[in-house]
């Protein structure tokens, strides 16, 4: 029933565009600089927000929103009647990456602070307000007021660190409780082949399987909706071993050699799941 319910949302995907301006979200989309551009035939922003249904007006919960790529353009597009909550990893799992110096730790202490402030920058004149929380401490305030939250390439590291504090578990929690009944849970994922060993699509790797994660997220309570193939890329097949930011735009490990460095432009920015949930209503 489930794989029924899959293919038709995937051929009906323009009726989740719901409440989403098209026209607005193209022109903010046009008004980005160039090199944020170049990355659209990769990243989709455009089908990627008409598929989860953003709307001007809506309030917005984006995990990890890390240098800013989609928060400049969701505040621009959600307008002043909207607003933008940033969620990022708890304090706790940095240091699990074992590769952030003391400094940068001591710097996360302000992130919630430094992210508003810089976009009360990216707005504009007219852009939504922004609000930012960490994952775990999400304030009493924020629950059930989000029409939406988006995990943009945010979900690996939660997956990979679960065992050692159980951070995707809280950020599900979180998730779950910021929606209102009925709002919309968003994922776009590095997506691991269905074949990889259980060892290998941990997220330690970056690349999740889109079963697994569709299975932990009905755990979390959330309802499955459907699935977009508007970010899968057919070249992106990853062995066992491969890890997703040997792909652009990180180019990890090719920064040494320029054959592989264009073998691996060539294939393009990794294979991506895009997947809608809804929280019951």
């Amino acid at each position: 029933m489930k794989a029924f319910l899959l293919l038709s949302f995937v051929l009906c995907g323009p009726v989740f565009a719901g409440g989403a301006d098209s026209e607005r979200l193209a022109s903010v989309l046009a008004a980005q600089p160039e090199e944020v551009r170049a990355r659209y035939a990769w990243r989709h922003p455009q089908e990627t927000l008409e598929f989860f249904g953003i709307a001007p007006g809506m309030t917005v919960v984006e995990a990890l929103p890390g240098t800013g790529w989609y928060t400049k353009i969701l505040l621009p597009y959600l307008g002043q009647d909207g607003r933008l909550i940033g969620a990022d990893y708890s304090l706790d799992m940095y240091p699990l990456f074992g590769f952030f110096s003391e400094e940068q730790l001591k710097e996360k202490e302000t992130w919630g602070q430094d992210f508003k402030a810089g976009a009360v920058e990216w707005a504009g004149d007219d852009g939504a307000p922004a609000d930012a929380f960490v994952f775990g401490s999400m304030p009493e305030g924020m629950k059930g007021r989000a029409d939406a939250v988006l995990f943009i390439r945010a979900l690996h590291n939660l997956a990979r660190f679960e065992g050692d504090g159980g951070f995707l578990t809280a950020a599900l929690q979180d998730a779950h409780a910021a929606l209102k009944p009925g709002g919309i849970l968003g994922v776009v994922q590095h997506r691991a082949p269905d074949d990889w060993p259980e060892d290998s699509a941990g997220g330690a790797q970056g690349y999740l399987k889109q079963d697994w994660l569709i299975q932990r997220l009905e755990k979390a309570g959330f309802e499955f909706l459907g699935a977009s193939d508007v970010n899968l890329n057919e070249k992106d097949r990853p062995g066992a071993n491969d890890i997703v930011w040997r792909l652009p735009p990180t180019l990890y490990t090719s920064r040494d050699d320029p054959e592989l460095r264009a073998e691996l432009e060539a294939i393009g920015e990794s294979s991506r799941m895009t997947l809608k949930f809804q929280k019951p209503k």
